[in-house]
């Protein structure tokens, strides 16, 4: 039996799982897929087959609410194994397969992960097949939450998906939108097409191709003070700069993240400075610039504040009112500035001229690389999950397709890690 597990075939006893699979899972990435009780559910045979076609072997464990929206046999159709859903079903446990299956696992995705499955993963419980496999695998396990956007921003769940994260997990999503209770917020499952490209997305740069490099990452927002209650800001929801800071780390950088306001868990393994303002951004990176060998302004940061904030609540009397903006500190031309400049990435949002613009703030601000993309169009850009880049050094170019932003930000790892490998062997 321990040969027939080292090899990643099951027991000839757990016939539940083996013996009546049409699916051969040698040389292929095998993915263990968790599906819990939300209404995302029904789009998981679309998510197993992007897998499959993806040259995936999957196996399906459903809890029992899972089956009230989608039902055992129609994923078992698609993904051509058994599914389990029960932790002491007597024909698969004889050869203890729950273990057999924690270790089978080369990942392990929760899709849908709901409230109630991601609090159990907190505290440690393992009181059905899904969440003891979780406590039993020593494989990756990548989490994409799926919930009523007030049940996503409570306190708990948030607390709840820290932990995780804090423990290794990966966290795809939240995405924003409509969702099927009619209300409008963060909570949306991913798209299955999003969730499969994240999952089997070649590994993040090279092994070791940033292995030790200090890193030094701005994301998010900025809020300038109107008064107490009001500020100036824009729609950049961090998604990118988030993405690109875990895949960093993932290629061995050591990422001090200085992030806007933005309502996502800090990436493991990163470490997290929390900012509102323009000025609070470029104190926090004018403190630990020099301590980088490269720096990446991911931030949306705003180029003009108030030139006064109110400490109170601004009073609603004339029907017109002005507030008079004054240019905020450019960090990003400050660090390129620097006699001893850190390899220095910028990223650009434009509307229009997309590359003309780009290579203008490419010289001008005497950039080692630029990322640009295009917002305000039908895809991509702020609060989207998926974007495209135009990525541009001196005297090169590369474009980086529409893909999920996870993808996205390992394939920007990868040509920061060549360009920047570049630089200092020249």
């Amino acid at each position: 039996m321990a040969t027939a597990l080292q090899s990643g075939v099951f027991p000839a006893v757990s016939h539940a799982v083996n013996a009546a699979s049409t699916v051969s899972d040698d040389g292929m990435q095998k993915i263990l897929l968790g599906v819990s009780g939300g209404i995302a559910a029904y789009k998981t045979p679309e998510l197993v087959r992007r897998l499959v076609e993806r040259g995936a072997c999957v196996q399906v464990v459903m809890t029992a609410a899972a089956a009230a929206f989608v039902t055992p046999l129609s994923l078992q159709s698609v993904s051509g194994r058994p599914v389990r859903t029960a932790l002491l079903a007597p024909e698969a446990e004889a050869g203890m397969d729950h273990i057999a299956l924690a270790r089978w696992a080369d990942q392990v995705v929760l899709a849908p992960a709901t409230a109630h499955l991601i609090a159990r993963l907190a505290h440690g419980l393992a009181d059905d097949l899904l969440t003891t496999l979780v406590l039993a695998t020593s494989a990756p396990v990548t989490i994409a939450p799926a919930m009523n956007q007030q049940m996503w921003q409570h306190p708990a769940t948030m607390a709840n998906i820290a932990m995780l994260t804090e423990r290794g997990c990966r966290l795809l999503g939240p995405a924003s939108g409509e969702q099927a209770c009619g209300e409008q917020g963060p909570g949306r499952m991913l798209e299955p097409a999003a969730i499969a490209a994240a999952l089997l997305a070649p590994p993040p740069a090279a092994a070791g191709a940033l292995a030790g490099v200090p890193v030094l990452l701005t994301a998010g927002p900025t809020r300038e003070a109107i008064d107490a209650v009001r500020y100036v800001g824009n729609r950049s929801s961090g998604k990118m700069g988030y993405a690109l800071a875990a895949a960093l780390a993932g290629a061995g950088a050591r990422v001090t993240l200085v992030s806007g306001p933005a309502q996502l868990p800090c990436p493991t393994g990163v470490q997290r400075v929390v900012v509102e303002s323009a000025a609070e951004m470029h104190d926090a990176v004018m403190a630990r610039v020099a301590d980088c060998a490269l720096f990446i302004a991911a931030a949306a940061v705003a180029d003009y504040r108030p030139a006064q904030s109110l400490p109170g609540k601004l009073k609603k009397h004339a029907d017109t009112l002005t507030i008079q903006l004054v240019r905020n500190p450019d960090i990003l031309a400050e660090v390129a500035a620097r006699p001893d400049k850190p390899f220095t990435v910028g990223f650009a949002a434009e509307t229009e001229g997309l590359e003309a613009a780009a290579r203008d703030k490419l010289g001008r601000k005497g950039l080692d690389m630029i990322a640009a993309n295009e917002v305000g169009a039908a895809a991509g850009g702020f609060e989207a999950d998926d974007n495209a880049l135009l990525v541009l050094w001196p005297g090169g170019r590369r474009t980086l397709p529409m893909m999920p932003k996870p993808a996205l930000a390992t394939a920007l790892t990868q040509l920061i890690a060549e360009r920047y490998a570049a630089s200092a062997s020249g």
